[in-house]
């Protein structure tokens, strides 16, 4: 199961971050990201998600410093793995390769002290739907023997909810993938989701369907823990085009109603903000609108 990553004395407690720095991080000064947590726990964030997505091309000393800092102001801290794993690629060294690239952004986790990484299921190409799950399935699972024998399951996956009708990530597929071991918790992104069903994120009861589907088919406890990634997104007919911020209000999803259902069924999710280069501005508007409705 995942590792106990800090303990806050809060009874519940919900972690809100961005994914990565954005320009406004550089713009103040700063340079690394390992001056970030600070930063972070200066604007009242608690949760920092580190982008491995063009490769995991950091040091383990640098992740160990970054770690470190995570550590003395309280920021809970992921790793993102590269974009370019393919689960389900009918290339079979495409498919070991994304074996090698989930055990690289492990090691990384394991010197960051991160208790999770979140990854891309795959693509679905050449091949049918129910194929291309089944071939995912089967690399995921010499995955998860690998990393077993390296020692390296003490840190949870997170499969994430592509928002692209070309990618394999849908719901129910990333549910799937999470029932093959309790250590797996989803990341429901739901603007993909949104992006998937055309605008379909508008009430309550479509946040709470997902969240509860979850629970149902995975257990109480990965709903409680659930991983999620929240931002504005444009919709094309492929699926997701583009994120934005929270600003751009033509494009959905709100915000509001996942809170509201985060507060009736009680859980304790992290919640990333990939809003286009204002990922910390709307990682505390995010946080903002959440503290508002828990005061009513």
């Amino acid at each position: 199961m995942e590792r106990k990553e800090y303990d806050t004395g809060v009874k519940k407690m919900i972690w809100f971050g961005p994914a990565g720095n954005p320009s406004s991080f550089y713009e103040k000064g700063y340079k690394y990201s390992w001056e970030m947590p600070q930063w972070l726990e200066e604007l009242g964030l608690n949760a920092y998600e580190y982008q491995c997505t063009k490769g995991v091309l950091l040091k383990e000393e640098t992740a160990a410093r970054i770690g470190e800092a995570c550590r003395k102001h309280n920021i809970r801290v992921s790793i993102h793995a590269p974009y370019y794993i393919n689960l389900s690629s009918t290339e079979k060294q495409k498919r070991e390769k994304s074996v090698d690239y989930i055990l690289e952004t492990l090691r990384a986790a394991k010197a960051m002290g991160a208790g999770r990484i979140i990854m891309h299921p795959g693509y679905v190409s050449g091949v049918s739907r129910d194929t291309a799950l089944e071939m995912a399935k089967d690399t995921f699972l010499s995955a998860l023997d690998a990393v077993r024998t390296e020692g390296l399951d003490d840190i949870t996956i997170c499969p994430e909810v592509l928002g692209k009708h070309s990618q394999l990530g849908n719901i129910f597929e990333v549910v799937e993938l999470c029932s093959l071991a309790d250590n797996l918790i989803p990341c429901i992104d739901f603007g993909h989701v949104h992006a998937l069903t055309r605008g379909g994120l508008k009430s309550k009861k479509e946040y709470m369907d997902i969240l509860r589907f979850i629970g149902q088919e995975l257990g109480q406890e990965r709903m409680r823990t659930v991983h999620m990634h929240f931002s504005r997104v444009e919709v094309g007919k492929g699926g997701e085009k583009k994120h934005w911020t929270y600003a751009d209000t033509q494009y959905g999803p709100e915000f509001e109603p996942l809170a509201e259902a985060i507060l009736e069924l009680g859980i304790e999710p992290v919640i990333i903000s990939e809003s286009r280069d204002k990922m910390v501005e709307d990682a505390l508007t995010l946080k903002q609108i959440f503290e508002t409705m828990a005061s009513r």
